[in-house]
This record gives structure tokens, sequence and C-alpha cells, in this order.
């Protein structure tokens, strides 16, 4: 997997892309189970996935689902399955039924931005109280946990770091621990890194508070959800 730092992780998934790949997920779905089922209304044919491979569709479906952070309405969920499984008239057309699950998805997204936003201006405003922190012009924070005494990086260079990435609620979403040092351009990068890792000089571990208007902002980044506020503890190894 590419490593998450690199620029082009930067390119992230649209909210319609998304939408379309939750869609067709259950499309896929839906047509790999008619397509024995003949013509509209036969349900009454024999399945053609047993017991446990039908449980384990369900599954699928619910952890795809689930990983996006939708959880539907079951019994209306399974209502409109059924339908379209068996080729009975459905409430809406595929048009409409698309422009529900956007709105729908839009409004969930937006409700949970608005809510990760507060959470983290309030935690910034608290961290910032505390010893040991200090703060930029830019609404960045930042802990020295180690002071080195070699040279600080310009926005041009590249460097190698170690680093573990967190969100307030101390999920780890990305760490270099597990394999080798990661190097990159300084300036390849959110403007959170850009700027901190050039407050370090080498031989440094650092703690970075980082505010979503300078790590990932509304759009998050896979893992990320959207207005996170990002911890990483950053160790600067060399600059190449």
């Amino acid at each position: 997997m590419k490593k998450l730092l690199f620029i082009y992780l930067k390119t992230r998934y649209t909210l319609l892309m998304k939408i379309k790949i939750i869609v067709l997920t259950v499309f896929i779905v839906t047509f790999a189970l008619l397509g024995c089922k003949g013509k509209a209304g036969s349900a009454s044919k024999e399945d053609n996935f047993d017991k446990d491979a039908s449980y384990a569709l369900g599954m699928n479906i619910g952890s795809n689902l689930a990983a996006d952070g939708i959880i539907p309405n079951s019994e209306q969920f399974l209502l409109g399955m059924k339908d379209a499984l068996f080729g009975e008239k459905t409430r809406f057309t595929e048009e409409e039924a698309m422009q529900k699950i956007q709105t729908a998805y839009t409004d969930m997204i937006e409700k949970k931005g608005s809510e990760s936003m507060q959470k983290g201006i309030d935690f910034l405003a608290e961290n910032g109280k505390k010893p040991g922190i200090k703060t930029t012009s830019s609404g960045l924070q930042y802990e020295v946990i180690k002071e080195g005494s070699g040279a600080k990086p310009s926005a041009s260079d590249v460097v190698k770091v170690h680093y573990e990435g967190k969100l307030i609620d101390g999920t780890v979403f990305d760490s270099s621990y597990n394999r080798s040092p990661v190097e990159f351009p300084l300036n390849g990068v959110i403007a959170g890194w850009t700027e901190g890792v050039q407050l370090m000089t080498v031989g440094s571990k650092y703690r970075l508070f980082i505010p979503s208007e300078l790590g990932y902002g509304s759009g998050g980044a896979r893992t990320i959800p959207p207005n996170s506020v990002l911890i990483f503890e950053v160790e600067l190894l060399e600059i190449k």
C-alpha cells in the first residue's frame, strides 16, 4: 500500500465516487443473485447460493456498508433488496434511488464532519493550555519529546523519518515503526507536516498536533474522518 504521507495520497475519493462504489457493491450482489431467477416474480425458484454462502454474502455487504459508516434501516434495506432481486415493482427508479442515497450520504458526512470539527476545536483549545505545548501562528501545536543537535530542513528538502499517526481518540491510522523509515519531499505532504518538521533538527522527536485545515480538511483521507485533528509523533532521522 502506498504510504499515507506521500503527496499522491492527497488524491482521495470524491463524494460521488464513494456513493457509486456503495451502490455498485449492492447492485453487483443483486444482479449476481438474480442471474438464475429468470422472469419477474420467480421468487419460488430454487436458490442458487446455499445457506452458508448466502449468509457470507450478507456479511460482505454489511461489512462494506459499516466500513463507510452506513447503517441503513434494516427492514427497508431488505425490502428494497427483495424487490430488486425478484423483479417486483420498486419504489424508485434507479436515478431516484441514486439521488436518495446521495442525499442521505451527504447529510451523514456533513453531520459527522461538523461533530468532528467541534471535537477538534475543543481538543486543541484544551491541549494548548498544557505545559510544554507550543502553538504557531497557523494553529499547529507541537511538543518537544527529544531535541536533536543536527541541521533543520527546508521545505524543499527530502527528509527521512519514523512516525506514528493517531486521531484524538487514540486510534492509530498509520505508522512506519512496523516497516522501514519513510523518505519524502517535505513540500509534498500535508501542510502541518511541512511546517512542523521544519521546526525540528536532525535527531529530534516531536509530537505534532495538526488542525484539520493543515491536514486532510473536510474531505478526510481513507481511514481519516473529515475535519480530523491529527496527532503525529515524528523522529527526524536524516535530511537527504
